[in-house]
């Protein structure tokens, strides 16, 4: 896909410092984030959302997801966190790319992805 970033950074043509890779993964920091250390998980290969992803590839999906989460927690002291997935326009989505957010948390940090109304 000529005209996504996503694409053009697995393939180096836009260089991002990696938090952490495997064979079909990796993750880097957000360029907005909305919590400090809020990175992504994006697939090397073009798949539009999480519905185009092959299940084949799940378990490496979450050996990214640990990974990235092993070193984001470590440096952060992180208390837990959370993965999001936005996926069509609906739902939020801006890159059609698959991608995952990790959001380092902390006790009490005030950031609230759901709102009880």
């Amino acid at each position: 896909m000529d005209d996504c970033i996503f694409c053009k950074i697995a393939f180096g043509e836009v260089r991002v410092p990696r938090i952490y890779e495997n064979e079909n993964f990796f993750s880097i920091k957000d360029a907005h984030p909305k919590v400090e250390g809020h990175s992504l998980v994006i697939s090397k290969k073009h798949f539009k959302n999480v519905l185009d992803m092959p299940s084949s590839l799940g378990t490496e999906l979450i050996d990214c997801v640990k990974n990235t989460y092993a070193k984001l927690g470590k440096e952060l002291k992180c208390e837990g966190f959370n993965v999001v997935s936005n996926n069509f326009k609906a739902g939020g989505q801006e890159v059609n790319h698959v991608h995952f957010h990790i959001l380092p948390r902390k006790e009490d940090d005030g950031f609230r992805i759901f709102v009880n109304k």
